[in-house]
């Protein structure tokens, strides 16, 4: 059992959606008196210091299965009933672990090692300027919806071989299960059923997507694993389409937010986008700080298979750790002066994309359009700005604890 449970001021603050602000001065304080602590409101142990959330990822005793501890959160008879969404997530590449893990991750990895992705720099940069030209006349955008969301969505549309054009078709199903994926204690009674019908939906369109595939093959990802069906270690159906959403809900939140927190930093920096904007070659560092700073994915979530010692408490086995890679990216321990944005900082180990066998399997494509899109803002929009100044004092974030995203940025540009 966790230690008495009491529910401390500072747990309300990490449940609040109030917080979401900034984070980080709680995250602060729980680092520096108790980096491994009990939190009530979520049922789990949350980490906090740099050296425990590596230990989280890399220890064995701990397992990725998420889908389990999503859905030991639900009340009994909505679990049965949404039990196929269990199943579904429970195939997710970053939900599994070894030796299974192995196998689906090198299934799906040639798109994303580096000579892949850097072939595709050429493109991705024409898409961004695209939608930035499309919407320049005006002199004013909303870098998540006009610029971020499209872009991404777009590059994993045509790695899968998905028209672009059915974007708007398939898109609240894929919120639906993001919005299911957050932490148990935020979610509505009703997210999980809506989620269950989102799968339902986006199950019958891949269908449809394969099945004029497996017809006429062409050169995408999708494509590509159809035609090594026959083989030993194919991916099975089910496999298939838990490939397709995760990687779908990957371009939707995370690489979105990278771009919609990096321009947010520029903004409230306006000395870093001209040191940029005069030395682009310092791209590649500066993503990495955004990385850092404002990390999208603010954690992982780990079930203990086994009772194990982490940062000095005992956690049970069947018990949830919450390994805040936000507050590990902060830790003074790692980093010196963690709180000052410094786009040169060097060495910069930060834990934004995981860590150990989990390591993002997208983090080349991710790096790639955050440093495209910020590149190509401060190139094609001179005189950046916010439209409304309070935006950078009180952005809009969405209400997730999973994900540190913008709900929206309008900013305005010289025409």
């Amino acid at each position: 059992m966790p230690p008495a449970r009491i529910i401390h001021t500072r747990d309300y603050e990490l449940f609040c959606q109030g917080q979401l602000a900034d984070p980080y001065p709680v995250l602060r304080e729980l680092r520096s008196t108790e980096p491994v602590h009990w939190c009530e409101p979520w049922g789990c142990w949350v980490v906090t210091s740099y050296d425990d959330v590596q230990q989280g990822h890399l220890h064995p005793c701990f397992s990725s299965d998420k889908a389990r501890i999503i859905m030991n959160a639900l009340p009994g008879e909505l679990r049965t009933r949404v039990d196929g969404l269990g199943k579904h997530l429970a195939l997710w590449v970053s939900h599994t672990d070894p030796p299974g893990h192995k196998r689906l991750r090198e299934s799906v990895q040639q798109p994303f090692v580096a000579r892949n992705v850097a072939a595709m720099e050429t493109h991705i940069t024409e898409l961004a300027c695209d939608l930035i030209d499309a919407v320049a006349p005006k002199g004013r955008l909303d870098v998540i919806c006009d610029l971020a969301s499209p872009l991404t969505v777009t590059v994993v549309c045509e790695l899968l071989g998905i028209p672009p054009k059915d974007i708007d078709q398939f898109q609240a199903w894929v919120e639906e299960i993001v919005a299911f994926t957050d932490a148990p204690a935020l979610r509505r009674p009703d997210t999980a059923e809506q989620a269950l019908s989102g799968l339902v939906d986006l199950s019958e369109y891949f269908a449809e997507i394969i099945r004029r595939k497996r017809a006429e093959p062409e050169g995408d990802l999708i494509s590509t694993l159809l035609c090594r069906e026959s083989e030993r270690d194919a991916l099975h159906p089910d496999e298939l389409l838990a490939m397709c959403v995760q990687m779908l809900v990957g371009a939707y939140d995370t690489t979105a937010a990278l771009i919609g927190n990096s321009v947010l930093l520029l903004l409230r920096h306006p000395e870093v986008a001209e040191r940029l904007r005069t030395h682009p070659e310092r791209i590649e560092t500066a993503i990495e700080e955004f990385l850092r700073y404002e990390s999208p994915a603010p954690r992982n979530s780990r079930i203990a298979m086994a009772d194990i010692e982490l940062g000095g408490q005992q956690i049970r086995e069947g018990q949830t750790v919450a390994l805040m890679l936000s507050a590990a990216n902060r830790d003074p321990q790692q980093f010196s002066d963690p709180d000052r944005l410094d786009i040169g900082r060097s060495p910069n180990r930060h834990l934004a994309f995981g860590s150990g066998a989990h390591f993002c399997l997208g983090a080349p494509l991710a790096r790639l359009e955050g440093q495209i899109a910020v590149t190509t803002i401060l190139q094609k929009m001179p005189g950046l700005r916010p439209v409304d100044q309070s935006a950078l004092e009180r952005p809009h974030w969405q209400p997730s604890t999973g994900l540190r995203m913008l709900k929206t940025l309008p900013v305005m540009f010289d025409v």
